[in-house]
């Protein structure tokens, strides 16, 4: 535990500010009232701590050596005011209480469990305005991971739970789209049933119409599972995630039209020249001789989303395509010291329900932020947005989503 806070303290001071800054605050139960930023960029130069020797503390300012009395009295007075610090790490990095990593100019990033999330007065104060509920719940794993699924009948049940109390937090036309990926029986080439049972009771237990089921792909996902795809070979590589698009009204506020696709070369063609062969089709369907002579800027996107290298993406969307979006947010990581999010939302993804769900200046929540492409994605296409992520270290390193809008 030494050691870990050790590493803390080398990594960041917290200084004392009336006001939140970025790279995260802390409350601590002695200090309620006390906002606290981290200052990376100094840091390094003013102190180094070796727990190799003894505890000892020994640090060099830009002017000066600060004397090991003064220094200790420094590393006891972090002590004092990291406990809930201490507790986090050995919860797995969860902060116990609801605290505000950062702003931006139209959303905020919360540190806390969701549970405590929906009965604290920053979520209450939102309650029946949200227009769009988007996330990424802990996948229905039969293994715990680090960034803290539940297990079996236990996700079921934690689930199902959330869901009447998410519903509330609603709009009368508001949405909630969630995506959920595949799971395997442990040991067995088997697939489980847990992902659609958890849907199904998500669903039934928030009083939800299933407006829409949609399939989101990834044909570069690694190949798992591995002892079954690439050792055995005999399964197929799982590449896609369950994606249910949700509302407590049968008829939500949606527009396709801000979400087309680019045409087909074969349909660009067919605008050009303005002839085809119109009647009846084999399918009992009639195509009327000026039925598709209309340009319409795209066409209507399906519901398979394709997050291929060369996505046909709609229009408006094409810009957040590709890796730099990433990148940036694990540079930024790097560098700050933060631990990259083992399972990212894509931003095609975030993006695409974003515009087809809500208009500018609209509110979007997340309740299982993650490293916050949600916020991001909202912040970009000028929607309001609140996060929620229980892990601090993953709430505190999203801010790199922002760095190029704090730039400008």
């Amino acid at each position: 535990m030494r050691r870990a806070l050790a590493s803390e303290i080398s990594r960041c001071v917290y200084r004392r500010s009336e006001e939140p800054r970025r790279g995260g605050s802390l409350t601590t139960s002695s200090v309620a009232s006390s906002r606290w930023r981290c200052d990376t960029e100094t840091t390094a130069q003013e102190f180094r701590i070796s727990p190799s020797a003894g505890g000892c503390l020994f640090a060099r300012q830009r002017e000066g050596i600060l004397t090991a009395r003064r220094l200790r009295a420094a590393f006891e007075e972090r002590v004092r005011l990291t406990k809930n610090v201490l507790a986090v790490a050995a919860a797995g990095e969860e902060q116990p209480e609801l605290t505000e990593a950062y702003r931006t100019h139209l959303g905020r990033m919360l540190i806390g469990r969701i549970e405590t999330a929906l009965k604290s007065d920053a979520l209450k104060a939102i309650a029946g305005q949200v227009n769009l509920i988007l996330t990424s719940p802990p996948f229905p794993l039969l293994t715990k991971k680090r960034y803290g699924n539940e297990t079996g009948d236990r996700y079921l049940e934690w689930l199902s739970s959330l869901a009447p109390k998410l519903a509330d937090l609603l709009a009368p036309d508001g949405s909630i789209v969630l995506e959920i990926g595949n799971a395997w029986e442990q040991g067995s080439p088997t697939m489980s049933t847990l992902p659609l049972e958890a849907l199904l009771a998500f669903k039934r237990a928030g009083g939800l119409h299933l407006c829409q089921y949609i399939i989101c792909h990834n044909p570069a996902r690694l190949p798992s599972p591995a002892a079954w795809v690439t050792t055995k070979r005999i399964r197929l590589k799982d590449s896609y995630t369950h994606v249910w698009w949700m509302s407590r009204s049968e008829e939500p506020k949606a527009d396709n039209r801000k979400v087309l696709t680019p045409y087909s070369k074969d349909m660009q063609r067919l605008l050009k020249r303005r002839r085809y062969n119109a009647g009846k089709r084999p399918s009992g369907h009639r195509v009327s001789n000026l039925g598709f002579f209309k340009d319409h800027g795209g066409a209507i996107s399906p519901n398979v989303l394709d997050l291929s290298e060369n996505p046909r993406l709609p229009l408006d969307l094409l810009k957040y395509s590709g890796t730099g979006w990433d990148r940036r947010y694990r540079e930024y990581c790097a560098q700050q010291g933060f631990e990259v999010h083992p399972a990212r939302m894509p931003i095609d993804l975030a993006s695409f329900f974003i515009q087809f769900l809500t208009d500018a200046g609209d509110l979007v929540f997340d309740p299982f932020a993650g490293s916050n492409t949600t916020g991001a994605a909202a912040e970009y296409l000028e929607r309001r947005w609140v996060g929620v992520e229980a892990n601090g270290n993953y709430a505190r390193g999203s801010f790199g989503r922002f760095a190029d809008l704090v730039a400008k």
